[in-house]
């Protein structure tokens, strides 16, 4: 019996083998490509999954999904925004599996909870600050799925006074101000010529101006953010990971700043914010768990 985790994400596809011990083993990835995004995505279980019966499959994607109707539009493949039933066609691929499709965040979330930062935590917010920005929830134990299986897109927390365009359709929400693309797109608008936010959170360690005001913009909106879910949610931990959160303190100074600044209630003073100890895989992570079983119904339902 073979058990499968997969991620969906914005740029690329990546699956793998879960073992004992929610360990996801034998990953590969794959680009995501502009046109028959799904051929990729077959070919690439196809090969993780070999000749093994398959049983289980637990999938993370980038959002909007659909976790009732099993269809997923993320926002950054165009091929699937209007809606692409995804677990139907896994299920054709894999007629035997048990099939389980979560939203990028909740799946960070339940890897959190499980092997990282949220361990032994009842209630706390998980974030990933990359390309883009997710994020999970932890309420009393469990994750929040919400209506639809969206809850905790925190990257759509709008930021005061923000009047960024976000991919969503809107303005102003955080995915559109602090992300690494995102901030990298506002430093070369000031003049900067780099082209990543890899390179941007390079450049503002070295000190380079507007790298610098890039970073303090970026972790200000973060701050804010995360103060306002504190706030509604009743919060005592946040984890933050993602390529783009590991800038360093150009990136964590502010946003610590604007936490203190904002989070003045009585209960979200105690907010403990720090870098998620999963360093590599987090969603794929999460998907493991989701498939394993691990993820009960009480946790994730």
């Amino acid at each position: 019996m073979t058990v499968l985790a997969l991620d969906i994400g914005a740029t690329k596809f990546a699956a793998g083998v879960v073992h004992a011990g929610r360990q996801v083993r034998d990953v590969r990835r794959t680009e995501v490509p502009p046109e028959s995004v799904w051929e990729a995505c077959r070919t690439l279980l196809r090969q993780v999954a070999g000749d093994a019966r398959v049983t289980a499959i637990g999938i993370g994607s980038a959002g909007p999904v659909n976790i009732r109707a099993g269809t997923i539009a993320p926002l950054n493949i165009p091929e699937w925004r209007a809606g692409f039933p995804l677990v139907a066609q896994v299920q054709e691929l894999f007629p035997a599996a048990v099939i389980r499709l979560a939203v990028d965040g909740a799946c960070l979330a339940l890897a959190e909870h499980h092997i990282g930062g949220l361990r032994g935590v009842r209630d706390g917010l998980a974030m990933t600050v990359s390309s883009g920005i997710g994020g999970g929830i932890i309420m009393d134990g469990r994750v929040a799925v919400g209506r639809t299986g969206n809850a905790g897109h925190v990257g759509h927390i709008v930021v005061p006074g923000s009047t960024a365009p976000c991919g969503c359709g809107g303005v102003g929400c955080v995915e559109a101000v602090a992300s690494g693309m995102s901030s990298a797109r506002w430093a070369r608008e000031q003049g900067w010529t780099g082209n990543t936010g890899a390179e941007l959170a390079r450049d503002a360690r070295a000190g380079h101006p507007i790298a610098l005001a890039a970073l303090e913009r970026a972790g200000t909106a973060l701050g804010q953010a995360i103060s306002s879910a504190a706030a509604l949610l009743d919060i005592d931990r946040a984890v933050i990971g993602g390529g783009f959160a590991e800038a360093g303190a150009p990136l964590w100074e502010p946003m610590r700043a604007a936490i203190t600044t904002h989070a003045r209630l009585d209960f979200t003073r105690a907010l403990r914010v720090v870098p998620s100890r999963i360093t590599n895989g987090a969603t794929l992570a999460g998907a493991g768990v989701l498939a394993a079983g691990h993820a009960t119904a009480d946790e994730y339902d």
